[in-house]
């Protein structure tokens, strides 16, 4: 599977057509003058190109950097001046050095002037000046009648003042090229859209520490609906400008750090703030260059061989003058930005040693040289990705991990009241979205705060409706419908009145969906000209629909000069794939479906009698969708049972086909999610059934739930297997803790508590009983264990059916994240892999256990005397139950 996520290489990015899913388009419609040379002389330093001096400095331009190896986290002025000369890049010298490792200094005991400040001034850093110095300097104006001494240190220190000159202007010019290139984005098309500074419009991103993986066994919807919670603990959250700072509890500076976080949570646009505000001389002066560069950049030569000086030069052709003497004197930060785009192959086990930045090698072992410090071990690298595509970097390799968890609460309400300036229009838009939880939810993502309100602002002001968006279809459909729109008023010039989608236009927007749903089978969100051209598209007609898939041309240097396509997120991708099939299905395209079902369940092919039917059709959907390792089918699930809505096909016109309302065949679609057995499938998944009735705007399941919540006799009312699934999730959305979850007080059937597992992950204590308990990675067991935050301090797991092997789950106890204090097995069986993870578990000395039971358990195989053993022995700190050895 190929992933990829945003790029910043475009001089100016339009957010409709130059920004991808990892792109944050945070906008606003005020429009105030431009930031004059003249104004910014008041916020920040003056800009490369002039002096490169903070207001604030008391050095001048003509003092030329003193260089070092030495690197390290962002430090102040003052502790700069305590341990090391400034870095080429700030102009600033260090006050407690007035020498050059690249001076030689010349000593002498007699007593002669002083060097003065304009000797200093002309680089002549040396020590107490020779007798001969000091008449040669004094008497002789013309250095031709230099002593021959003297004449080799003048022209030493010429030619040393000239190139740290060179150095200057290289860094210089390549401050002003990534302020060109960060210092603007674009709401709109590069030619319609309205240029916005990225300072006026930039909110604030929740960045934080974390310690797990948990990420990778989800749907990226699902870890927004897990962080948006996360509230209740109190982080303390991560500037981007101290990203590089070392923890209290280091013991090593923090070289490379990952960021990570979902399509579209502002990754990028964090980056480009992290180096304008760099470039601008506002934030780590003590960097002296920063290189930044996309994965996506970087797919697009990935077959050549370049040395990593070429490399540079390649992409940042100001700085072709920079040697690679003087490129390792520099202390430099790489920012690689979307490595789930990465079409390279990061093997850190069979690289070719690199050392040397002259020394060619393929781009791959380029990458992973620099990342384990071998190539430039001075240089700090700053890596984002989406989650699942960091386990590409070996851990040893990584300092520090860092999440980005986009917009708080109050920072949604803060981007919203930023964009408008009618204070009622933003508070009537965050009223309506506190009605959904959903789309609140969802607004955690900066891309959809934007989604919402092009949707929300236009029904509001240019069709004043009154029945506004309560669903995650809903919205998507409005949003399809507002880009043709739009498409239409900037080609056409006609205003932004209600209109049928046209021929062309549905022509166009299902050659897209075809697009988006061939590639999303592949896991593929970035597409050349040719992906596009094998679904019939041309690039005038991908262009037209910028507002959807959003195309990225790169101008600085011929290796650019072929385009790149995305859709501007991921959810995009996955609603037009969900349109197209669904498309496919009223059309009879069986071809297509039976393609995608192949065979159900059991194995057996499917018939196009299989899919004939509507509820058919959305049952081996679903089934499919629980078979996907990492949920990546659940979100275009939900937006298929969505469609079937007669709100949703009357808006999108004859997109869908000719559909017939059928409140039957609705009826049937419902009855079968509610009937949806659960046996064999990880209980997590199961989730999605009920995002689906609520896709349906069923709420029937909802308001049971809600009403057995109330009541006083919960063991009275038996749950059925979706009753379940809802209690789990609004236990799991819920920002209270539950204290325990014991699943013996629930009237339900043993599926149904299987069920109810999910909830661990929200609670202190739980009581498992009788139930099969998948205990894979990607179980309830142990993503409650490893979660962030993990409650869960007592489990009791008893009369279970343990899921063989268990390590991956027992792994997890030794997991920073894990709060887990007591372990207990009651009635159990334990099998000989599950003797022998669970040893493994213990040994590595988990921090938080300290009690484990084994009350009248039954111990399989060879691996019981290792365990009891073990639990004897004084390395052994647990309190524990004797346990039955057979």
């Amino acid at each position: 599977m190929e992933y990829r996520a945003e790029f910043p290489g475009s001089s100016s990015m339009s957010i409709n057509s130059d920004t991808s899913r990892d792109y944050p388009p945070v906008f606003s419609h005020e429009h105030g003058p431009s930031v004059t040379h003249h104004q910014r002389h008041k916020h920040r330093a003056e800009l490369p190109g002039s002096s490169s001096v903070s207001m604030n400095s008391d050095t001048s331009r003509d003092y030329p950097p003193v260089f070092s190896h030495e690197h390290g986290p962002s430090v102040t002025q003052r502790q700069q001046h305590k341990h090391r000369a400034e870095f080429p890049g700030s102009s600033s010298v260090s006050m407690n050095s007035d020498t050059s490792r690249d001076y030689p200094p010349v000593f002498s005991h007699e007593h002669g002037p002083s060097v003065t400040q304009e000797t200093k001034s002309n680089n002549f850093l040396v020590g107490k000046p020779t007798s001969c110095c000091v008449w040669c300097h004094g008497a002789l104006k013309d250095s031709s009648d230099f002593c021959p001494q003297c004449r080799e240190n003048s022209r030493t220190r010429d030619n040393q003042q000239a190139a740290n000159t060179g150095l200057q202007k290289a860094l210089d010019a390549l401050k002003l090229t990534l302020i060109n290139r960060c210092e603007h984005v674009f709401e709109g098309t590069d030619k319609t859209g309205s240029e916005a500074p990225l300072r006026l419009i930039y909110t604030e991103l929740y960045i934080t520490d974390v310690q797990n993986e948990e990420f990778q066994i989800q749907h990226e919807v699902r870890q927004v609906e897990r962080t948006s919670k996360k509230k209740i603990l109190h982080e303390t959250s991560i500037s981007c400008q101290d990203i590089f700072k070392t923890l209290p509890d280091q013991q090593r500076p923090i070289r490379v750090v990952v960021t990570y976080g979902v399509a579209g949570i502002g990754k990028t646009f964090l980056v480009q703030k992290f180096t304008l505000d760099w470039a601008e001389g506002l934030e780590n002066q003590d960097i002296s260059a920063v290189v930044l560069l996309s994965f996506r950049e970087l797919n697009l030569v990935r077959d050549e061989q370049y040395s990593l000086l070429e490399l540079i030069h390649v992409f940042y052709p100001t700085l072709q003058s920079v040697t690679a003497e003087k490129l390792t004197m520099c202390n430099l930060l790489f920012i690689f930005d979307g490595l789930d785009e990465s079409r390279l192959l990061l093997d850190f086990t069979n690289r070719k040693l690199v050392s040397d930045v002259t020394q060619k090698s393929t781009i791959s072992e380029l990458l992973t040289n620099l990342i384990e410090g071998n190539l430039l071990p001075s240089a700090l690298i700053w890596i984002t990705s989406r989650p699942a595509a960091t386990s590409q970097i070996h851990p040893t390799c990584v300092d520090r991990m860092t999440e980005v968890r986009g917009f708080t609460d109050a920072q949604k309400q803060e981007y919203f009241r930023r964009r408008f300036k009618k204070n009622k229009l933003s508070s009537r838009i965050i009223s309506h979205l506190k009605t959904s939880r959903n789309l609140y939810i969802m607004c955690g993502i900066p891309v959809f705060c934007w989604i919402t309100a092009t949707v929300l602002e236009h029904m509001l002001t240019t069709e004043k409706r009154a029945e506004l968006p309560k669903t995650l279809t809903d919205m998507y459909s409005h949003f399809l419908l507002v880009q043709t729109k739009k498409k239409h008023k900037y080609s056409e010039g006609q205003g932004m009145r209600r209109q049928k989608l046209m021929d062309t236009d549905r022509e166009v927007l299902l050659k897209l969906g075809r697009l988006a749903f061939e590639h999303l089978q592949k896991g593929n969100i970035l597409f050349y000209q040719e992906d596009l051209e094998q679904c019939g598209l041309d690039v005038t007609e991908a262009s037209v629909y910028s507002g959807v898939c959003t195309e990225i041309f790169k101008k600085e240097s011929v290796i650019f000069q072929k385009p790149v396509y995305c859709f501007v997120h991921l959810s995009v991708q996955e609603f037009l794939a969900a349109v197209y099939m669904f498309h496919c299905y009223t059309n009879r395209k069986t071809e297509v479906l039976q393609d995608f079902f192949t065979e159900d369940d059991k194995g057996n092919k499917i018939s196009p009698e299989d899919i004939s039917s509507l509820e058919g059709f959305l049952s081996r959907a679903m089934e499919k969708s629980f078979h996907s390792m990492f949920g990546q089918l659940e979100l275009f699930v939900r937006f298929l049972h969505g469609l079937c809505l007669k709100s949703n096909q009357r808006l999108l016109g004859g997109l869908l086909g000719q559909t017939e309302y059928n409140p039957e065949s609705i009826q049937r679609v419902i009855n079968n999610l509610k009937e949806i057995s659960s046996n064999g499938k990880c209980p997590d998944r199961c989730l999605n059934i009920f995002h689906c009735l609520m896709e349906m705007k069923d709420l029937s399941v909802h308001l049971e739930i809600q009403e057995f919540l109330k009541s006083q006799n919960k063991s009275e009312k038996k749950l059925s297997g979706i009753q379940c699934t809802a209690l789990a999730h609004m236990l799991l959305m819920s920002e209270e803790v539950l204290d325990e979850l014991d699943l013996e007080k629930y009237n339900t059937t043993q599926e149904g508590r299987e069920r109810l597992v999910p909830a661990l992950k929200n609670c202190r204590k739980a009581r498992l009983h009788e139930i099969f308990v998948y205990m894979g990675k990607c179980g309830p067991v142990a993503s409650a264990l490893r979660s962030s935050p993990s409650h869960l301090k007592e489990l009791c797991l008893s009369s279970i059916n343990l899921e063989i092997p268990a390590d991956e789950t027992f792994a997890n106890l030794g997991d920073p994240n894990c709060r887990l204090e007591t372990l207990r097995f009651e009635n159990s069986t334990l099998s000989e892999n599950n003797c022998a993870a669970l040893l493994s578990a213990l040994k590595s000395n988990p921090p938080y256990l300290k009690h484990l039971d084994l009350i009248r358990c039954t111990l399989e195989g060879s691996g019981m005397k290792q365990l009891y053993d073990y639990l004897e022995s004084p390395h052994c700190k647990l309190k524990f139950n004797r346990v039955t050895l057979v």
